[in-house]
């Protein structure tokens, strides 16, 4: 067999195995090393095995369970729900207030947690039965929960990033730095969109009235505003120690981590049951990542050693005489394809190995492409018929949200998100300022 036919037969036989429903690490873990056997014999077991010793060696890697840690153990003690508080006093005054205070809750928890599923859990749990209570729109609100829960694969610190960070052999600093301004802009859109929404339809998101806003007084407002302003602390904490130079990444996710403990102790929040559940949940996390990176790299050296990637980009640049760009736009476009029924982790690990050699030869950054792929998951988390944010909301809604009511909810958070896209596509500087400007000061 030719080495091209070889890829086609692992990467055909990779997606039928996720076609079946098996653990994505395990279907691919399997490839990886059944193609290893099958190519280099006896010796090439020593790729998964050198795979999973160079996940230990990564040392950026600790900032994973970190920074999850920190995330679970602010939403397990009850301070995220400080937080929604907070913004719910703050903006309920004016037409769509709540949505957008739920958005820029969604960026808060984002900032602490680097996971969409922390932001769908809060969301879903916390901003959905009040905002449905306060007469808002349920596809509205659907709609806002889904599109600002996404954001948590964006903002730093993302752990996407850090999975492609892993992959794509980039620092995971400059891709989280890189992912800054963009979550900014999007969350922004998303804030700009409803506010705009909100004014020409009122009913939509109806305002507090005057008699519910005269309830609150001075001093409850600004006991709300001390609760809730204890994420926001510790994240600018930890962040200005990064900046400054006086902690390293992994350093900053400890601080990270044991700011929140501490916030939780001085909260008395922290019981055992708090600790468990938020330990179980960071070793549940940190090990479905860490046994899906091994595989991928297991994958990738395997397809890599194929001259996968080269030949892909003779197909493209040769055989179609495809320019730079228009390659770029067709590897997105797949991505919002292969989300309608992949994950984001699975599709990095599918197209990493082919598309990320491939972005370096175009001469494009793999940093502001990792931003790319990145947006371009949020929106395939949003998707039919397989978003993986459409069937957690479905999960967690109330009964009178059907499944008709997410899928119209989500169409024009999507829009926003193709023309957020757009931009940082267009103008690359909305991603690069930012690490270019720090690493090079």
């Amino acid at each position: 067999m030719s080495y091209e036919l070889i890829a086609l037969t692992m990467f055909a036989s990779m997606m039928l195995m996720l076609l079946t429903g098996q653990r994505v690490f395990g279907a691919i873990g399997f490839v990886a090393v059944v193609s290893a056997l099958a190519l280099y014999g006896v010796g090439g077991s020593d790729l998964a095995f050198s795979a999973a010793m160079k996940v230990m060696k990564w040392y950026p890697l600790l900032t994973l369970p970190l920074f999850v840690y920190m995330g679970y153990m602010l939403s397990e003690s009850g301070i995220a729900d400080d937080l929604y508080r907070m913004f719910h006093v703050w903006f309920g005054g004016m037409p769509g207030g709540l949505a957008i205070g739920t958005i820029m809750l969604m960026v808060a928890v984002s900032a602490m947690n680097g996971l969409s599923v922390a932001g769908m859990a809060i969301g879903a749990s916390i901003a959905l039965p009040e905002l449905l209570r306060r007469g808002y729109d349920k596809i509205m609100v659907t709609g806002v929960i889904q599109a600002g829960s996404s954001l948590g694969i964006l903002v730093p610190p993302s752990v996407v990033l850090v999975l492609y960070g892993m992959i794509a052999r980039a620092p995971v600093g400059q891709l989280w730095m890189a992912g800054v301004l963009p979550g900014l802009l999007m969350a922004s859109l998303f804030v700009a969109y409803i506010w705009v929404r909100c004014h020409l339809q009122g009913h939509l998101g109806p305002p507090l009235s005057a008699a519910e806003r005269a309830e609150v007084a001075w001093g409850e407002k600004l006991r709300l505003l001390q609760a809730g302003i204890w994420p926001l602390l510790i994240f600018f904490f930890m962040t200005v120690l990064f900046l400054m130079g006086v902690t390293s990444l992994v350093e900053s996710s400890a601080v990270g981590a044991t700011a929140a403990t501490l916030a939780a102790i001085f909260n008395r929040r922290l019981t055992f049951q708090v600790l468990h559940e938020t330990l179980r949940k960071t070793l549940t996390i940190t090990c479905m990542f860490m046994w899906i990176i091994m595989a991928a790299l297991c994958f990738g050296a395997v397809f890599d050693g194929l001259g996968a990637g080269r030949a892909l980009e003779g197909v493209f640049t040769g055989d179609l005489g495809l320019g730079p760009w228009e390659i770029l736009i067709l590897m997105q476009l797949s991505y919002l394809i292969m989300g309608t029924f992949l994950d984001d982790t699975a599709m990095l690990v599918i197209v990493a190995p082919l598309y990320v050699p491939l972005v370096g030869a175009l001469g494009f950054d793999l940093v502001w492409y990792g931003v790319l792929y990145t947006i371009t998951c949020q929106i395939a988390y949003m998707t039919p018929p397989f978003g993986y944010n459409l069937f957690l909301m479905r999960a967690m809604a109330p009964p009178e949200v059907t499944l008709t009511d997410i899928y119209r909810s989500i169409i024009p958070f999507v829009a926003v998100m193709v023309f957020g896209l757009a931009l940082v596509m267009i103008f690359p500087q909305i991603a690069l300022w930012l690490p270019e400007t720090f690493y090079k000061n």
